[in-house]
């Protein structure tokens, strides 16, 4: 994406001003489902009680991939909104280098950010150049396969706690009528499976190798060729989800249509809603039960510059409050997802957020793919990981095009 120097000028009034100092704050994001939306009403429900402003939400029906280009465009295209949200990395760095967000390193400051927020990877993703641009709001990692306690009851099986248990449990699900492993359509599902086995399979170091040092050797070598192989397994055993959307098929495994689904910690939030009780309803294996290390990803979100100060002020205000203690134990335990502060209380935290928060802790860390790899390099290989599924590629053909691309990645 190249701005043009009409676009970098671009400023508008998104956010209108009501009574003296009061703002109307538009905040647009991708979470439509069940347990995002729950979650993100604890955000809107804080700063219309704890301000004296207003949360216009501007949900975005979709997945992220949907809604980024909306939320770029309109930033770029001269009508921003007042907040807007991102993963952490580097989706909004071309968006920071052209002068369009808003420095919130006088925030970080009063409040303490360097302090509080843990890991440190999480803030050092949101700062370029000694500013800082985005608030981190939790820790979501991609590594956790969830497993129904129904499907496997109805096809008389014990529920497995790890990937090879799984391996061997599939023919027999598929013969009691069930779907092995749900799996929806859009591209990004099956590009963050993929990267779920390559840690749990190939392990971190060969990980680290391919996505962070960029080793297209590392990615056409026999760690790999293994990763490929469960690929094409798990393609089989998807076989017949026949939905879209992720909330879909984790609705797949609530029911006990599906065994099992690989998807990231938002799929709590679904389960809370659909009150179901971890442990009881549902297991959940990080690292596929075979290398538990979670991933440091998550939400973050951005202000636009905006000109006026009224609004600004608005701005800084929520940059604030989605950091404080209360709104991020509200939040999080809703979505599912970890918060970003080391210093709040989880009591009420269920048995799955309680492993994450062990491993945290522990230090069984890893970035985020968004943090090393581009855009253009994550596009690259979604596509290939949606031909890869929807076709009968081979996984030797698949490797060879996947490390193709590791050698031409930046």
């Amino acid at each position: 994406m190249k701005l043009t120097k009409a676009l970098l000028c671009a400023t508008a009034l998104t956010a209108s001003a009501g009574a003296a100092g009061a703002v109307d704050l538009e905040v647009t994001h991708w979470w439509t489902s069940g347990g995002e939306a729950a979650a993100v009403a604890e955000f809107a429900k804080a700063f219309n009680e704890r301000t004296e402003h207003n949360w216009v939400d501007g949900a975005i029906a979709g997945s992220g991939g949907t809604a980024r280009p909306i939320m770029i465009s309109r930033i770029t295209g001269g009508d921003p909104m007042g907040a807007t949200q991102f993963n952490h990395g580097r989706q909004a760095e071309e968006l920071v280098e052209a002068g369009l967000m808003l420095d919130l390193t006088d925030v970080a400051e009063e409040n303490n950010w360097r302090e509080v927020i843990r890991p440190a990877s999480l803030l050092d993703a949101c700062t370029i150049d000694g500013k800082i641009y985005c608030v981190p709001v939790n820790i979501h990692s991609w590594q956790w396969m969830w497993l129904s306690h129904k499907a496997y009851e109805d096809a008389g099986l014990e529920v497995p706690t790890n990937w090879d248990e799984f391996v061997e449990t599939a023919p027999k699900l598929r013969e009691a009528g069930k779907v092995p492993l749900a799996m929806g359509g859009q591209a990004w599902q099956k590009s963050g499976a993929f990267g779920v086995m390559t840690v749990a399979i190939a392990g971190l170091d060969a990980w680290l190798a391919v996505n962070r040092d960029k080793d297209a050797e590392a990615a056409a070598g026999p760690e790999y060729a293994k990763v490929f192989q469960a690929a094409a397994q798990a393609r089989e055993f998807a076989k017949g989800t026949n939905v879209q959307d992720w909330n879909q098929a984790t609705n797949m495994v609530i029911t006990g249509e599906a065994g099992a689904q690989i998807m990231g910690d938002w799929a709590q939030g679904e389960f809370q809603v659909a009150g179901q009780v971890a442990g009881e309803d549902y297991s959940c294996l990080p690292g596929l039960g075979v290398n538990e290390v979670i991933d440091t990803a998550g939400d973050a979100f951005y202000f636009p510059k905006q000109d006026d100060p009224e609004i600004e002020a608005a701005q800084k205000e929520l940059a604030a409050l989605m950091v404080d203690p209360e709104v991020q134990v509200a939040f999080n335990l809703k979505k599912g997802s970890l918060p970003v502060r080391g210093d709040v209380d989880l009591a009420a935290a269920n048995d799955c957020m309680k492993k994450g928060l062990a491993i945290l802790e522990a230090g069984g860390t890893m970035p985020s793919g968004d943090m090393l790899i581009t855009p253009d390099t994550q596009g690259q290989i979604e596509d290939l990981m949606t031909e890869f599924w929807s076709t009968e590629m081979s996984a030797e053909d698949a490797q060879a095009r996947y490390a193709e691309i590791i050698a031409d990645a930046d």
